[in-house]
């Protein structure tokens, strides 16, 4: 059974920085693309930035990109998201999600485990 689990959201500043831990269970990345999504309040599920399992490739939101890195351990089964120079439209749920394909997908339909998502919040 694959279970995915994130933890790390907090209440921050603006400008602040979080980590963002995802660890999963049943699965490693050597086969599974790996991706954090976000859902703000009224919002649609939005992909943030994934991390290929083809040739280790990362992919990022135009809005992200430069202020979010995304990594996994060395054991390949914690995913990580390290977000600097958070803004308050940071703030929303992350959710981690893992796709059956070794390729990134951007959407949300393309990737079948889920994690139940912790919250950031950034205030300005």
């Amino acid at each position: 059974e694959v279970e995915l689990e994130e933890s790390g959201g907090v209440l921050v500043q603006a400008g602040g920085s979080l980590r963002l831990s995802c660890v999963a269970s049943g699965l490693t990345f050597d086969e599974h693309a790996m991706s954090w999504f976000r859902q703000a309040p009224g919002k649609e599920r939005e992909g943030v930035s994934c991390l290929s399992a083809s040739d280790g490739s990362t992919f990022y939101a135009d809005s992200v990109e430069g202020r979010f890195t995304i990594s996994s351990n060395a054991a390949k089964d914690i995913l990580y998201l390290e977000m600097d120079s958070l803004e308050p439209e940071d703030t929303a749920v992350y959710y981690c999600a893992a796709s059956t394909s070794p390729i990134c997908a951007i959407l949300p339909g393309l990737y079948d485990y889920w994690g139940r998502g912790t919250q950031v919040t950034v205030s300005s």
